[in-house]
């Protein structure tokens, strides 16, 4: 048996028979009803998975609902459940509001460039397209490396963490759950896109919302517990047994934690790298209306934070007052740190207060969490090896139907690659504290080089490419070195060390900027983003050539143009100022971004105009262009908002010597339900609300339909 079998063995809370059930039944469920509500869309609402628009980017029609339902059970990963209990157990009560307040910025941040690119790419399918069209081949390829890297990292750290708990709960051989768990999620991805994600993620939310709620307030209810004043005074009784050595009197209940705060800020600097360099969240912005990105992405921001912060508290100090008693489920075993460390805290406890039903919906709340994280990183690498690799540098006169079949294939392809990445983790022993902290050094020199592609018209070809290339050597050595210098020697254990991986992930994060305008001022240049326009030029130009449009001869010239320009980095002097909004609307462009860009060339002899790549028009009018300015503003005071709440008006002035009481301990634990139940209004209630019109429409069709096959059979 493998040292990391060991690792995570225990107690078996259900029979291997109910796992195998649970996975395999709900990864077919859910296969089926996507398929289902795919058949209805195409049928009943018009929209066909079977183009690229609608494939990569949902035809740009994702209202505000959807959206923020999407965006936050992309986010929702198995960390902020299962994790953020195991945390709060290991340091106390700061860890939840710390894992709260990392989780939330990043996504607001994501509602401001997501705005800014449908200001300047209308029509980008993903952010690497914008890097190649601004830097070139080169550019594009390091910049494929990075995310690519990020992607697979942190989804195939999921799939191990999941395999682990899965393991751990039943006896499943984690070799099985690691195949099991992203099954499903191939399946329903490859042939529904990204607008099958956005619909399975409502279904994940809502269930997993539900859960959530359920094992919150079933726990606090429980006699054992005994409610908010129980639970205190029980964790207060145990105070001697649960001492945290770097707590303020060794407290569980104090925020002067200097071991949470460490950890909370490498939190930080990871998950703005998974955000930022994740192409899924880039391409969920593109696929809102334009109305839809900030509101949808921030209220996905407010609703996350009570996922760590209330389910956190609650697991992870219920189990400091029960982890003693004889019901705790190793009693009279302790629970040792490796049972912690795999996640084990939250499914003992619910296993002690809620027995064998409470494990099998903490088995639906683990796929759901797992679920909606592989779905959405396997649109992402598919749209980056279909549309940046294969038709970029493969075939790039791809037709429409060739581009969705290739998307198809990747998602398998990314489906089996991920499922070996895990699995090489999990039989090499991969320790999930040490991938925590080397995930920000490896994915965070990319993050302000990829921002200033879009803020700054003065990053140079050069610096792009290397700046986050010279960032990731600075963090690695500052990593390496600080670990050396605390410790003695650079190990897995002195590298997996808070200091060394905080000093390496701040350097990683900052120093590309430093080096990105050092090297932009060697041979400055400034960029004009009207180039970004011929994006969408060049796109309806070979939608246009495949579907018989145009000429071919027309359509080569185009294409053969777009190819040589897109392949050369962008550096030419603005000629009118860097605002596309003083860009006249071409009258020729869809107005709205709902629609769809072979319908442009629905007519036989689309006018020559409207496919120059030469002198490129913004494909908005000006009234919409005012708008998306507005959200832009109002995107970036409401993310300055945020970081100045959670960072620093919230959770500073309580890092103090300060252990909190009996009331206020109650009013902090209140809270943090109440916003539970904020998130269930805002990401499960409001969506049905907001797309009421074409669920009504869905509905209308599927019961005529009804209606006429029970006449015929009659």
């Amino acid at each position: 048996m493998s040292s990391l079998q060991l690792g995570v063995s225990g107690i078996a809370l259900v029979p291997q028979s109910t796992g195998y059930a649970l996975l395999i039944g709900l990864g077919v469920a859910f296969c089926g009803v996507i398929l289902v509500a795919l058949q209805i869309q195409k049928a009943y609402l018009s929209e066909d998975s079977g183009t690229s628009e609608m494939f990569m980017v949902a035809n740009r029609s994702v209202g505000t609902g959807l959206t923020a339902s999407a965006v936050f059970s992309s986010w929702m990963w198995i960390n902020e459940t299962v994790f953020a209990a195991a945390m709060c157990y290991r340091f106390g009560i700061a860890v939840p509001l710390w894992w709260a307040t990392g989780l939330c910025f990043q996504i607001a941040l994501m509602a401001a460039l997501g705005v800014l690119a449908k200001i300047r790419v209308p029509y980008a399918h993903t952010s690497l397209e914008i890097i190649r069209m601004r830097y070139g081949k080169i550019g594009h390829v390091v910049f494929i490396i990075l995310n690519i890297t990020n992607n697979v990292f942190g989804c195939a750290s999921m799939i191990l963490t999941g395999s682990q708990l899965v393991y751990g709960i039943s006896g499943i051989h984690f070799a099985a759950a690691t195949v099991l768990i992203p099954l499903g999620v191939v399946l329903y991805t490859a042939v529904g896109g990204l607008k099958a994600t956005f619909l399975t993620d409502y279904l994940h939310t809502a269930i997993a919302l539900l859960l959530i709620i359920y094992f919150t307030l079933e726990v606090l209810t429980n006699e054992a517990v005994g409610g908010l004043g129980g639970l205190y005074d029980k964790v207060m009784a145990n105070a001697s047994a649960n001492f945290i050595e770097g707590n303020f009197e060794g407290s569980v209940l104090t925020f002067k934690s200097k071991q949470a705060i460490i950890w909370a800020l490498i939190l930080k600097f990871g998950n703005l790298a998974l955000v930022v360099m994740d192409t899924a969240f880039w391409q969920k912005s593109f696929a809102t209306e334009v109305n839809a990105t900030v509101p949808g992405y921030n209220l996905a921001a407010l609703a996350i934070f009570g996922v760590p912060w209330g389910l956190g508290t609650v697991f992870g100090l219920t189990a400091r007052a029960l982890h003693n008693t004889p019901i705790w489920p190793t009693y009279p075993s302790p629970l040792t740190q490796a049972q912690v460390n795999a996640g084990l805290v939250m499914p003992y406890t619910v296993k002690a207060l809620i027995g064998a039903p409470g494990i099998a919906a903490f088995f639906v709340l683990l796929f759901m969490a797992l679920t909606s994280t592989v779905s959405s990183s396997m649109i992402a690498v598919s749209s980056i090896l279909s549309f940046d690799v294969y038709k970029t540098y493969l075939n790039p006169r791809a037709s429409d139907k060739t581009l969705v079949h290739v998307s198809h294939l990747t998602v398998i392809f990314h489906g089996v690659f991920i499922t070996g990445v895990a699995l090489a983790l999990n039989y090499g022993g991969a320790n999930m504290t040490w991938i925590g902290y080397f995930r920000p050094i490896l994915s965070c020199p990319g993050i302000i080089p990829l921002a200033l592609t879009l803020l700054w018209d003065r990053q140079t070809c050069l610096a792009a490419i290397l700046s986050p290339i010279l960032g990731f050597f600075t963090g690695l050595a500052i990593w390496l070195g600080t670990s050396k210098a605390l410790y003695g020697e650079i190990s897995m254990a002195s590298t997996g060390m808070g200091l060394p991986a905080l000093y390496g992930a701040t350097a990683s994060f900052f120093s590309p900027a430093l080096y990105s305008v050092l090297l932009s001022s060697y041979k400055p240049s400034v960029f004009d983003w009207a180039v970004f326009l011929r994006i969408e030029l060049a796109e309806e130009t070979q939608l246009a050539r495949s579907s018989g449009a145009l000429p071919a001869s027309d359509a080569t010239s185009a294409a053969d143009e777009d190819d040589e320009k897109a392949t050369q980095p962008h550096t030419e002097k603005a000629v009118a100022g860097p605002d596309i909004s003083i860009l006249a609307p071409n009258p020729e462009h869809s107005p709205t971004v709902q629609k769809n860009n072979a319908a442009i060339f629905a007519s036989p002899s689309p006018p020559s105009s409207s496919l120059s790549l030469t002198h490129p028009t913004h494909p908005f009018p000006p009234a919409t262009l005012r708008k998306l300015h507005w959200w832009h503003r109002v995107a970036w005071a409401w993310f300055g908002v945020i970081v100045l709440v959670t960072f620093v008006a919230w959770p500073l002035p309580l890092y103090r010597d300060y252990i909190f009481t009996r009331s206020f301990f109650a009013g902090w634990v209140g809270v943090a339900i109440a916003w539970q139940f904020f998130a269930f209004a805002a990401v499960v209630v409001y969506p049905v609300y907001d797309g009421w019109s074409e669920i009504a429409k869905g509905a209308r069709g599927v019961w005529g339909a009804v209606k006429g096959w029970v006449g015929s059979r009659g």
